[in-house]
């Protein structure tokens, strides 16, 4: 029998007994499809050494009890985080001045629009970008060049434009 279909009838016969006895171990249904789900993929992946235990079946319910255990801690340092840190500060509204600068920046080419953000929003030197982006210096400053005035002539049409 080749392996993936002894491991496709091992995940038959054992699929739904799993989950059942997962679920009433964690008690979340979602949980415990999730979790029985990653044991079964890590079972796969280790099948040739899984098929040969006294008890395959309680290697896949162990392993699925850790993972759903997992991310209850996880959850839990989360919400410590959370309850440590408070909530985050207010996002503020955006306005239309915003609105139009992410406009403007949709109005660039891909190559324009990157060297604009990595220049006035990431703070990156012409050099830096250059050795980002694999492009040689010139190149980078072509395109902020070119970049701004386009953006100028667009921020200037808008605000011609509200007159």
């Amino acid at each position: 029998m080749k392996a993936s279909d002894d491991f496709d009838a091992f995940y038959t016969g054992s699929c739904r007994r799993l989950v059942g006895q997962v679920y009433a171990m964690v008690g979340h249904l979602g949980e415990a499809e999730d979790a029985v789900q990653e044991a079964y993929c890590r079972a796969w992946q280790r099948w040739s050494s899984v098929r040969e235990y006294t008890d395959p079946e309680a290697w896949v319910r162990t392993v699925a009890y850790r993972v759903a255990v997992s991310s209850w801690r996880k959850a839990v340092n989360r919400l410590t985080a959370h309850r440590r840190h408070g909530p985050p500060d207010p996002v503020p509204d955006i306005g239309p001045e915003q609105i139009a600068f992410v406009e403007c920046l949709r109005a660039l080419t891909p190559e324009q629009r990157r060297a604009v953000v990595l220049h006035h929003l990431v703070g990156l030197t012409v050099d830096d970008i250059a050795a980002e982006t694999g492009v040689p210096v010139g190149t980078v400053k072509s395109r902020l060049a070119r970049g701004r005035k386009a953006m100028a002539a667009l921020l200037d049409k808008e605000a011609n434009a509200d007159v």
